[in-house]
């Protein structure tokens, strides 16, 4: 008989989901092994004694590499868009962007660039992020009637 496999089999290029909460996970892009040990990209704050980024926003993020449970024991693959976006050569154009932008400076932003926007756009090219829009599905309704009521 076959073992039971606790973690997925990752591919570069895959993202990969680590929920943190309820409402809110973060998101990496697997990378692949070096010396046999598997690592993702992803977007972090670089003041990481700072939890949560003054209004949203952290000035002081990049791109960095990370070993996959380095992140959290618990994750997932979550190629969500592939329905709807082709995934990206990972050795001709993933890769190289991600190699591009590590250690540069990138901002922050949970409603515009956060985690999972950054998985997205080396994977599909596209900066989306599903869990901010469900976010929005609750917010725009309370929004536009305070804007109808000149209250906002």
């Amino acid at each position: 008989m076959g073992q039971k496999q606790s973690h997925p089999q990752l591919f570069p290029g895959d993202i990969v989901e680590y929920p943190r909460n309820k409402y809110f996970s973060h998101f990496a892009v697997y990378y692949g092994e070096r010396d046999g040990v598997p690592y993702v990209a992803h977007l972090t704050c670089r003041d990481s004694d700072s939890k949560l980024p003054l209004f949203g926003r952290a000035l002081r993020s990049e791109v960095k590499l990370d070993p996959l449970e380095l992140l959290g024991k618990k994750y997932k693959v979550n190629n969500m868009l592939d329905d709807s976006f082709s995934a990206r050569d990972f050795h001709n154009v993933v890769k190289p962007a991600i190699d591009d932008l590590m250690g540069r400076e990138v901002t922050f932003d949970i409603l515009f660039h956060n985690s999972e926007h950054q998985a997205t756009l080396f994977r599909y090219g596209v900066k989306k992020s599903e869990q901010i829009e469900k976010i929005y599905e609750y917010i725009m309704p309370a929004w536009k009637k305070l804007f109808a009521e000149k209250k906002l």
